[in-house]
């Protein structure tokens, strides 16, 4: 991966951590580390009293490659690996009281377009995307 889509993909991370605090989601863990790799976020919408794994994708405005809305790009391949990954996740948080009671599972993507000078110039937030 190239520095450049390393810093894109830290910006629209952080891009997609305002907007879900600004929200009103907990914040858990971002880059969640687990045994088989890691999800980009965990984080807990208090309102659903869901325990949401959120997945970011992100492009840069006026790229040709792959589809404009960057959401497009969870496939069902990605998909099956963040649910694996969260499965892995909470069985590794659940002894040590690091997983807040929850009502629901939930997966959510998140695809941030960002502008030359790393504005956000479309964000689209997928609740339950799959």
């Amino acid at each position: 991966m190239t520095r450049q889509r390393q810093r894109t993909g830290r910006l629209a991370e952080a891009r997609a951590a305002e907007h879900l605090l600004f929200l009103g989601y907990g914040m858990l863990e971002r880059n969640a580390r687990t045994k088989f790799g890691e999800l980009d976020m965990v984080v807990f919408d208090p309102g659903a009293r869901a325990l949401v794994f959120v997945e970011v994708k992100a492009v840069r405005a006026g790229s040709k490659v792959g589809p404009e809305r960057p959401v497009a790009w969870v496939t069902p391949r990605k998909q099956s690996q963040v649910r694996r990954l969260a499965t892995t996740w909470v069985a590794e948080r659940r002894s040590g009281g690091a997983v807040p009671r929850y009502a629901e599972l939930r997966f959510d993507a998140v695809g941030v377009v960002l502008g030359p000078d790393d504005e956000v110039v479309d964000l689209d937030h997928l609740i339950g995307a799959f």
